[in-house]
């Protein structure tokens, strides 16, 4: 008996496999929500400073997803084994630095538990095997994402553009005549991909013309052009309509909060990944539901 088939009988099992893995991935992620901006920022710095022949800004100690390691933005205080366990550890320490006190930012179990909650939801939906895999990458890609345009309003190339062509790869399927691939034939994916990019482009620029203003990013167009490189052409209104809507209650609430006159610009990167990920767990019953409610089936 293989290991997957073992686990499909234990699925318990393996969906508590997923969910410790999923804590785990959760903290690589808090890293890489953390760094990979800081370092996207000295590598334009360095290519500027040689393109303008200044001399090359001095970059200090090593800085990246691995080196150096975790310390108290407060304190310095270094991050030991046992003060980094995902989410266990942040209760033992009551939420605290254990040198000096300072308050640690609940974002950080929240993304951890969240990143275990949605592994979990996919590998009970799909089950053992490659399309669990895929979707668990898609998942944790979309985290990344969502955490990275929160702080900064920006969607790096770093992310979506491997995200992009992975989602290609995903839906390659065989060379058979009306393949499919893992999520929707390769015919599908790459339509997807031209249409969810040229979608929001022809939106960025009509609104410009407009209002005179830049309603989203480049980067959104690139997210959405990967959503439909993995689900294919036929799921972008859905996440179109899915990320609007989602979107639109996220921005009424933070108005009402924050007041009318707040000017605060609200990332659109966050919506269309949640509208992504719900699009690949429930995309064809919420399509399905809809024709049927519509009449149209």
């Amino acid at each position: 008996m293989d290991l997957f088939h073992a686990l499909t009988i234990h699925q318990p099992v393996f969906v508590g496999l997923v969910f410790v893995l999923g804590l785990m991935v959760g903290s690589f992620l808090n890293v890489v929500i953390y760094r990979l901006p800081v370092m996207l920022d000295r590598s334009w710095r360095a290519q500027c400073a040689e393109l303008t022949g200044h001399d090359q800004i001095p970059s200090g100690e090593r800085f990246d997803l691995i080196a150096p390691p975790s310390t108290c933005p407060e304190c310095g205080h270094r991050i030991t084994f046992r003060e980094n366990i995902p989410v266990v550890s942040f209760l033992f320490l009551g939420g605290k630095c254990s040198a000096c006190r300072t308050r640690i930012s609940r974002r950080y179990p929240a993304v951890e538990l969240g990143t275990a909650l949605l592994s979990v939801l996919v590998a009970w939906r799909l089950g053992t095997g490659w399309p669990c895999l895929f979707a668990l990458l898609f998942t944790w890609s979309l985290i990344a994402l969502s955490g990275i345009d929160l702080d900064t309003k920006l969607l790096p190339d770093t992310i979506t553009l491997p995200l992009l062509w992975l989602g290609l790869l995903v839906n390659l399927g065989t060379s058979a005549p009306n393949s499919v691939g893992t999520f929707a034939s390769l015919h599908d994916a790459v339509l997807g991909a031209v249409a969810g990019y040229l979608s929001l482009w022809l939106v960025y620029h009509l609104f410009r013309l407009v209002t005179g203003k830049e309603g989203m990013g480049y980067g959104d167009f690139k997210l959405l052009a990967a959503i439909g490189a993995w689900l294919g052409w036929q799921y972008l209104p859905l996440t179109i309509l899915l990320s609007a809507v989602v979107g639109a209650i996220v921005g009424g609430a933070a108005l009402s909060l924050k007041g009318r006159e707040s000017q605060t610009p609200i990332p659109f990167g966050p919506f269309l990944a949640a509208a992504g990920w719900i699009a690949m767990m429930w995309g064809s019953e919420i399509m399905d539901a809809y024709l049927t409610f519509s009449g149209l089936r």
